[in-house]
């Protein structure tokens, strides 16, 4: 029951009020993988150029992350360079994107891969998003995030692969962006008539909430007492969100409830240091215990 994953792979250049890092390796689809592989084998569908440091696929491969579609070609990597403020760590501050090779060249998949029945299209286009998922043969559980940016320029795209997909991840502003309701229960159920079965909206420090026919609930984030760097922690809740539910490989109330509780441990580690330094130095055992100290904030013993 392997999991595949397709978004962008770049290079970042952010400052924070913790410092500035220059050309660390981004990306949502690589976010995502520092996350899920702790409950999948995990595969990476996306584009680089030939400037992509040799290093970090290497890295990848250590965390047992399979590169095989990890198309280079020639031309420049995605690049984006931003900065988050000490008034508002929630919101980045974009100073530039250059999209490089994702211009040109379209992300492929192995035969094997076209097959495989898990996978999350994460940000990145929704016409790229759209070409990738029409490569696969019969997926059977189908993941999505997206952004305000493709919500305000290309929302009909959008709205046509929401149709298709099984889970439907996106933070609160999206939610409320794409439907115009501003309470966040209005708008799960307006996203859920739009066709995805599960939706969960990220609420950043607030935490996250989980709507479906069935099942709804919500659970507040891990406590953090010092953010270095959000970016990527969006993707990483994907990743351990789809990873999770990959594994277990059915969905009802309590393997939701694991996965989201997973999901938001995994994203608390991202924000503690830049980039993925935290994320990729993991075990499993970093994650189960501060797992169980988050479900004890939830649900303390009395």
């Amino acid at each position: 029951m392997s999991l595949l994953v397709f978004g962008t792979v770049a290079l970042d250049n952010l400052k924070t009020p913790s410092g500035a890092r220059k050309d660390l390796l981004g990306g949502s689809a690589v976010h995502f993988c520092m996350s899920s592989r702790f409950f999948n084998d995990i595969h990476l569908a996306g584009v680089v150029g030939k400037d992509f440091p040799e290093k970090h696929v290497r890295m990848l491969k250590s965390k047992g992350v399979n590169t095989d579609s990890l198309l280079a070609v020639d031309g420049k990597t995605f690049r984006w360079d931003g900065e988050y403020k000490k008034e508002d760590m929630n919101q980045a501050v974009t100073h530039g994107t250059e999209l490089g090779v994702l211009v040109e060249h379209a992300a492929e998949v192995s035969p094997a891969q076209s097959r495989m029945r898990n996978v999350f299209l994460a940000n990145i286009g929704p016409d790229m998003q759209g070409h990738f998922l029409r490569q696969l043969k019969n997926p059977q559980f189908v993941g999505l995030d997206s952004m305000n940016l493709w919500i305000n320029i290309m929302r009909p795209q959008l709205l046509k692969i929401i149709k298709k997909v099984n889970m439907f991840v996106l933070n609160d502003a999206e939610a409320r962006s794409l439907t115009g309701e501003q309470n966040l229960i209005k708008a799960a159920k307006a996203l859920r008539k739009k066709g995805p079965q599960l939706v969960v909206i990220k609420k950043g420090e607030h935490g996250v909430l989980f709507y479906s026919d069935k099942y709804s609930f919500a659970f507040p984030a891990y406590p953090v007492e010092k953010v270095v760097d959000p970016t990527g922690a969006g993707d990483t809740f994907a990743g351990g969100l789809m990873g999770y539910l990959s594994k277990v490989n059915k969905v009802n109330e309590k393997n939701l409830k694991k996965a989201v509780i997973y999901a938001t441990t995994l994203a608390s580690f991202n924000v503690e240091g830049f980039g993925m330094a935290r994320t990729s130095a993991l075990n499993m055992g970093d994650v189960n215990s501060r797992m169980k100290q988050l479900v004890n904030y939830i649900s303390p013993k009395l």
